[in-house]
Order: structure tokens, then sequence, then C-alpha cells
């Protein structure tokens, strides 16, 4: 089976941008970013079904982030702006049957890769 595996993590500063990729996604599939804080739960941050013609992001995150996919080159990205100390995480992708349109529920994601750290400095 494919795995997924992300990557673009890093540190950067409160205020800059950082994009993370996605290797191994299917075409059929819809994406999702999610990340987690320790001691909090994993959220969902922004999702995308298989054909980019729906999108969905968390509150947080709307208007800075943007997830988007290249079907022909397997890989779903997540362009992130305007970073603040508040979105250092370990982020994840994963995927979910296309079947389910946009996955906004954690539970339908059946595939994830290992995560990407991303530290934002203030």
């Amino acid at each position: 089976q494919v795995t997924l595996a992300e990557s673009g993590g890093g540190m950067v500063q409160a205020g800059g941008s950082r994009r993370l990729s996605c290797a191994g996604s299917r075409p059929s599939d819809a994406m999702g970013w999610f990340r987690r804080v320790p001691g909090k739960e994993r959220e969902l941050v922004a999702a995308i079904d298989w054909g980019a013609h729906s999108t969905r992001y968390a509150d947080s995150v709307n208007g800075r982030f943007t997830i988007s996919r290249d079907n022909a080159e397997n890989t779903v990205y997540l362009q992130m702006n305007s970073l603040k100390p508040e979105d250092t995480a370990v982020y994840y992708c994963a995927s979910c049957p296309g079947k389910y349109g946009l996955c906004t529920r954690e539970e339908l994601y059946d595939r994830w890769g290992r995560g990407t750290q991303v530290i934002v400095s203030s």
C-alpha cells in the first residue's frame, strides 16, 4: 500500500509562510490536513475533495491557509501564510475514500502520513 509522506515542515517566524507537501495521494481520494498540538486533540485544518471542486477550512486558519492538489503528481499541498505561534503543531495529511465527497469527519480518513513539525516563533 502506498503510504502518505509529508514534507516541508520546519521553523518559521511569525508572519511568515510555509508550504507543506503530501506525496502519495490518490486522485480518487479526498484529502485532508490535520494538526496536533501536545495536550490537545488532533484537528482538521483543511480538506479537499478528489477533484478540487470543494474545500473546507478550520475557522482558525480560514483566509490564511490554502489546500490544493496536483493529481498528476499525486501530491497535496498546504500553503500556510501569515503564520502565528499558535499554528505550531505536527501536521499530518490523510486520505479519505472519494465516495464520501469532502471529508470533514476524522473517522472517515483511512490513510495517514507520519507528520511534519511546524514551529512558528514569535
